[in-house]
């Protein structure tokens, strides 16, 4: 999901773990342009990002068994998955991205990381949906804000026209994460459901999987302390404040309002599609987590892998045409194919459930790509952080917030929680609808990549 919004991955972390120190610190001059792209550095961010949606999403796959243990219903389920993942965010995006812009963001990133697997490790103790809601913000506010963090670095990692494929490596990580989390969680959720844990007593196989998840976590997040931080490259304006970039911003608004809105749609179909997948499968087609663990963490991960390659290819390919707007094509495009995707709930096998579901990931992971993409070349630098923030209040508020509690609120008009299906569908295609007006709006409106503006020596829109 991320912006990049969310998801995540299994394989490859013991070998990027043990990647020497020196591949790690990017070796870039404070001046000049920058060639190539970092490798090193960005292969080690996309495993943060891995790490952090691992244990940010694989409450998913146990949210059932959660929810029977700690007697929730399906709203406080919406609460736990959807508020408690929004509302950190809205309250500390802007510090933090004060920070990205202005900070030492390898320190921001690792402190970031360790409030996620507190979270995780918490979530494994809640007693009730207090403790639970509580937990599942720190996990949430840790993950997805580290995403903001990494772009930020990796746009200094490499040249304007490779940064989409530098952001590949970000989505692939996030997307690893998310496929893992569903893989791994059911594996675990069986197992412990077999073979009980008895480390810290007597514990339910979905508290013992969080427990597992945490330690790997903190397990994967140790190389990032040998990166250092690397040189801002783009800078329009040296003042530290505030103001400054919030009204540099605001010059962009005909560019980042549709812009904002066509993300926000992705975010709401994707966390809903995230949140209730599970259920679904559970209720309506009668599966259990590890009947279909595996195969929507397989789906996953090539959404992602596939997204990730399609977004970034798309992103660069539209910069090298060189006109203005079309580094935006591939979200378009993505848009218009994720509206029917998003009927994937109601279909009348699993497999056309997997299809489509599918699909509809495939799209999000293009879109998020491809805006990561835009608001890294067409931002300068120091207001990246602040755009990635108002994209992640805005999100907060209505994407993560307010999108898996109108798929209840849906279900419950239509005649209770039997219709969590249907309601599932309707949220989707009208977020996709937005989407669709959002993006193709944003694409006509798009301004001049900011190295450009800065070459030139254009003054920036008032």
């Amino acid at each position: 999901m991320v912006i990049l919004f969310s998801r995540e991955v299994p394989d490859g972390e013991t070998a990027i773990s043990a990647m020497p120190a020196q591949l790690a610190e990017p070796v870039i001059p404070a001046t000049g342009g920058v060639r190539h792209i970092a490798w090193g550095a960005v292969v080690l961010l996309a495993v943060m990002l891995l790490g952090g949606a691992l244990m940010r999403a694989v409450f998913g796959p146990l949210q059932e068994a959660a929810k029977l243990d700690l007697g929730l219903s399906d709203f406080q389920i919406s609460l736990v998955q959807g508020l408690a993942t929004g509302l950190p965010i809205l309250l500390f995006s802007l510090p933090v991205a004060w920070v990205i812009d202005h900070g030492h963001r390898v320190r921001l990133l690792i402190g970031l990381l360790a409030i996620c697997i507190i979270g995780t490790f918490w979530t494994g103790f809640a007693s009730g949906f207090d403790t639970l809601f509580m937990a599942r913000m720190l996990s949430s506010l840790g993950a997805t804000c580290a995403i903001s963090v990494t772009i930020s670095l990796a746009a200094d990692l490499c040249a304007a026209e490779k940064r989409g494929r530098a952001l590949i490596a970000l989505s692939i990580g996030v997307y690893v994460g998310s496929a893992a989390a569903f893989a791994l969680g059911g594996a675990l959720l069986g197992a412990f459901s077999a073979h009980s844990i008895t480390l810290f007593g007597p514990m339910a196989p979905w508290r013992a999987t969080h427990l597992v998840i945490g330690i790997l976590g903190a397990f994967i997040v140790l190389p990032l302390l040998a990166m250092k931080e690397p040189p801002r490259r783009e800078v329009e304006q040296t003042s530290h404040a505030l103001r400054p970039a919030l009204t540099a911003l605001w010059g962009r608004r005909r560019f980042l309002v549709p812009l904002f809105v066509g993300q926000l749609g992705v975010s709401m179909a994707d966390a809903a599609a995230f949140i209730w997948a599970t259920p679904v499968l559970i209720r309506h087609f009668h599966q259990q987590p590890a009947q279909f663990a595996n195969w929507v963490g397989a789906v996953i991960l090539l959404s992602g892998l596939v997204g990730s390659a399609l977004g970034g290819i798309s992103a660069d390919w539209g910069q090298k045409t060189r006109k203005r707007g079309f580094i935006l094509i591939g979200a378009v495009i993505a848009t218009i194919v994720g509206v029917p995707a998003a009927l994937y709930p109601v279909m009348p096998t699993v497999g056309l459930f997997g299809v489509l579901f599918g699909v509809l990931l495939l799209s999000g992971t293009i879109i998020s790509l491809v805006a990561s993409t835009a608001v890294a070349v067409l931002i300068p630098n120091e207001e990246r952080g602040v755009c990635m923030s108002a994209f992640g209040i805005v999100n907060s508020i209505v994407g993560l917030t307010l999108a898996p509690t109108l798929v209840t609120l849906g279900s419950t008009a239509l005649g209770g929680e039997q219709h969590l299906g249907e309601a599932l569908a309707i949220t989707g295609v009208i977020t996709g609808l937005l989407s669709v007006a959002g993006y193709v709006f944003a694409m006509i409106n798009a301004p001049d990549p900011a190295a450009d503006v800065l070459d030139k020596g254009i003054k920036a829109p008032a």
